[in-house]
């Protein structure tokens, strides 16, 4: 299938990867010259702008948008539109919040799926999971790419009509937040409890045949071998998006009590009260928060000053 990716930063790149893999016609295009070279240099015909990228493309038009949420988004949608009909799909993979998925989708030409997307850069050899809204047709007549960019056919499917897919990626990172507060919060007790303890031994055993496995685990044992136990000098401070204040925000419009994913968003914003390396003496937990995301989105990590 003959499909146009907008956005190579990294889960772009994974996307134009997998998909060429697989066997697609992939036209890339990104503001950073350097980034279409690579995607390029991965087998995809590469586009200088979105004018080009369109000409390239069928009559019937296929595009991933693959950049962040917010106006780059709307920006985007406004080069392309007078290209596009209703016959054309556009698929927006980013972080977009659920209710701007559902304006674009009605003021759009295009039938538009909304795609929230998870597995981080690891998506590059597993693949990611893919939680899409939109019309069935659009969906049914894209799953070769679903296939391609997910873990498999079960690592996608249609949640329901425009804005669930987003809405369902929403909650998904709520529930992200809470379960990293808790890993960091029993890491801190056992950190500071009776036993000096290698808490790396303490992931891996956990991690096999243990209730609480997982791979946020594993990434805690990543974490631990890596910085040592005492995680060295990283930062007690939380970076993020908005999806898990968008979360809570849900929750108190649908009155639906999340005191765990409500909690944990506090404790990020507890966490940049001191800036952005943290407070020195702060929270164990809050540090191996700050790991994590580096262990499953290569996200940056903050470091305490020495």
């Amino acid at each position: 299938m003959q499909l146009g990716v907008v956005g190579l930063g990294r889960m772009g790149q994974i996307v134009v990867d997998r998909l060429v893999t697989a066997g697609h016609d992939i036209v890339a295009f990104d503001l950073d010259a350097e980034a279409v070279a690579t995607a390029a240099d991965i087998g995809a015909t590469p586009a200088d702008s979105l004018d080009t990228l369109l000409d390239t493309l069928g009559e019937t038009k296929r595009l991933w948008l693959m950049i962040p949420a917010g106006e780059a988004v709307d920006a985007t949608l406004t080069q392309l539109e007078p290209s596009l009909t209703e016959t054309d799909i556009i698929v927006d993979g980013g972080n977009s919040h659920f209710e701007a998925s559902i304006r674009r989708a009605e003021t759009s030409d295009a039938t538009y799926l909304d795609c929230g997307t998870s597995g981080g850069p690891a998506g590059a050899e597993l693949g990611f999971s893919l939680m899409i809204g939109g019309q069935q047709w659009a969906y049914d007549e894209l799953i070769p790419v679903f296939d391609a960019i997910a873990t498999g056919p079960d690592g996608h499917d249609r949640m329901g009509p425009v804005g669930s897919g987003h809405y369902v990626k929403m909650v998904h990172n709520g529930v992200e937040y809470a379960l990293m507060q808790t890993y960091g919060e029993g890491f801190e007790l056992l950190a500071n409890g009776r036993y000096d303890l290698d808490l790396a031994a303490v992931a891996r055993t956990w991690n096999n045949g243990a209730v609480i496995r997982s791979w946020l685990l594993e990434l805690c044992e990543e974490a631990f071998r890596a910085e040592g136990v005492d995680l060295g000098n990283v930062a007690d401070y939380i970076a993020g998006g908005s999806t898990g204040t968008w979360t809570v925000q849900e929750a108190l419009e649908q009155e639906v009590p999340v005191p765990l994913i409500y909690q944990a968003l506090a404790e990020r914003f507890g966490s940049r009260a001191t800036g952005a390396t943290g407070d020195p003496d702060g929270r164990f937990s809050r540090r191996v928060a700050n790991r994590l995301r580096y262990g499953f989105g290569r996200h940056d990590v903050a470091r305490r000053d020495e």
